[in-house]
């Protein structure tokens, strides 16, 4: 087993990894920003270097300064996390030819699934459903004027690199196409460097499902059940759950076995997760693979008692998994709600700016990943996610009722995020009734965001709470005490507006 593990990641990633390498004993190391210099990562690891200036090509994204500072602090290994290089092929290899080893798959297998084009192409030899696509094509082309008339309408334009929603666009009408196919090859190369895209038939109103596995080095490979992601905005997630409300026995076998065939082709090993589309019919096709720890993987572990990261680390070790299929038993609902510093009355757009203060909730089934403390700066160079709360109860409706209780129970105070959004989301009739898919908050968002008179409210909640502080002195009973409560002076605060957030 390793000794020492280098994070090459921050937030509430990074902090999950060294609670699992502490149980684990297993030291820790961390990189950071200087915009990171306090985070809780930093804090909490064993050893920690700075690796650059606050943009993540000059840090998080720098390959010769992760594997310097995983030799000069002596790692035996180095979890990527998600995101930044955690997909990286290049990463994967650098760090073989360093002598440090990368908890992940292959590089060979990373280069497989990163190509959106390649992975499909493996998935339908093994035997998995993929939609109709055309798999080359670019703006002006041919293959894009015939297109309509091959695949019919609408359309998804997609990027073969990377992922996150990026070079994604729908085609309802022909004459949208050639702009549709520009525009996501400009976006494509902006955030990947790689301008390819592909046409693939649209599903109208899918549901996201994906499917957890665990493959050790030894050919031994299983499933964990599958999670449901369909509630996305800017096709990236924003609620998970699992299982799934709609797939039962028969369907999920299905699933889960056409999940192990594409980890066969790819010869995967370690955590990943393949993902589909399941359309109204119940049918589904392959969408992609992730080779990599999900954002979401704490629901599958609250309904499989399965430490995800340590079996990560223990396969990168090369143990053979402990773990037989027959062993793996769904218990309960497990959902997950990510928390955004994010304005969802602005499109989505993220914000910045200090955390003044925050209390996490808690109790029985309720968990809460994050890297929060009074102090730290969210900034715009990173990922704008905060926090994940997650729910576990016996059903669905138990869980949904979990996390209503926990949304209204987080405080926080600092920049704009979606804590209401998320709260009024819980309580919506679709989700509530399970009939959602990944379209559900394009058509019903709007219904969901706080109104100026709510937000101004909650902001004035917040200065009261500041000003109200811990209980005063006399001295300075007199100014505290001239603090108005807003729930006394305003008459638009309903209970479970949504947390309290500024």
């Amino acid at each position: 087993m390793f000794k020492k593990v280098l994070i090459a990641n921050r937030g509430e990633i990074a902090v999950r990894v060294i609670h699992a390498c502490r149980e684990m004993g297993i030291s820790t190391v961390a990189v950071y920003s200087e915009a990171d210099r306090d985070a809780l990562h930093v804090q909490m690891a064993d050893a920690s270097v700075v690796i650059g200036p606050p943009p993540a090509r000059e840090s998080y994204l720098a390959i010769d300064k992760i594997i310097s500072a995983a030799h000069d602090t002596k790692a035996d290994a180095i979890h990527p996390g998600y995101g930044f290089l955690s997909e990286n092929s290049a990463f994967a290899r650098a760090c073989a030819d360093a002598g440090v080893t990368f908890i992940g798959p292959s590089a060979e297998t990373l280069e497989a699934s990163g190509d959106k084009v390649r992975a499909r192409k493996i998935a339908a030899k093994g035997g998995a459903p993929v939609l109709p696509a055309i798999e080359s094509v670019s703006s002006g082309s041919r293959e894009a004027q015939q297109a309509v008339k091959t695949l019919g309408l609408p359309l998804l334009v997609k990027a073969a690199a990377g992922g996150g929603g990026k070079g994604m666009r729908v085609v309802r009408e022909a004459d949208e196409l050639a702009a549709a196919l520009a525009a996501a090859e400009r976006e494509a190369t902006a955030a990947f460097g790689d301008g390819r895209v592909f046409l693939e038939r649209l599903v109208d109103r899918p549901r996201h499902v994906e499917v957890q596995i665990l493959a050790d080095r030894h050919g031994h490979r299983i499933h964990l059940g599958e999670r449901e992601c369909s509630l996305q905005r800017r096709h990236q997630k924003i609620v998970e759950e699992a299982p799934s409300a709609v797939v039962d026995e028969a369907l999920r076998r299905q699933i889960t076995d056409a999940a192990l065939v594409v980890a066969r082709a790819v010869d995967y090993s370690n955590a990943g997760t393949v993902e589909f589309l399941l359309a109204p019919d119940r049918t589904f096709y392959f969408l992609e693979i992730n080779p990599r720890l999900q954002v979401e993987h704490p629901v599958t572990e609250m309904v499989t008692g399965i430490d995800l990261v340590q079996q990560q680390i223990r396969i990168a070790a090369g143990e053979r998994l402990s773990i037989r299929q027959e062993d793996v038993v769904l218990r309960g609902h497990a959902i997950e709600c990510r928390l955004y510093a994010e304005d969802p009355a602005n499109r989505f757009l993220p914000q910045a700016g200090e955390i003044v203060a925050v209390s996490l909730p808690s109790g029985p089934g309720i968990r809460v990943d994050s890297a929060l403390w009074a102090g730290a700066q969210v900034t715009i160079d990173y990922d704008p996610m905060l926090a994940k709360v997650i729910a576990h109860a016996a059903d669905r409706d138990s869980a949904r009722r979990r996390m209503i209780a926990a949304l209204e129970d987080f405080l926080i105070i600092g920049p704009p995020n979606n804590l209401p959004f998320l709260r009024d989301l819980m309580e919506l009739d679709e989700f509530r009734d399970a009939a959602i898919d990944t379209q559900l908050i394009d058509r019903r968002g709007g219904d969901l965001i706080v109104e100026p008179r709510h937000r101004e409210l909650a902001a004035q909640i917040a200065a009261y709470l500041l000003a109200a502080g811990p209980r005063p002195t006399a001295a300075a009973g007199a100014a505290t005490s001239a603090v108005a409560s807003p729930w006394e002076t305003l008459g638009a605060w309903r209970p479970g507006m949504g947390g309290r957030s500024s």
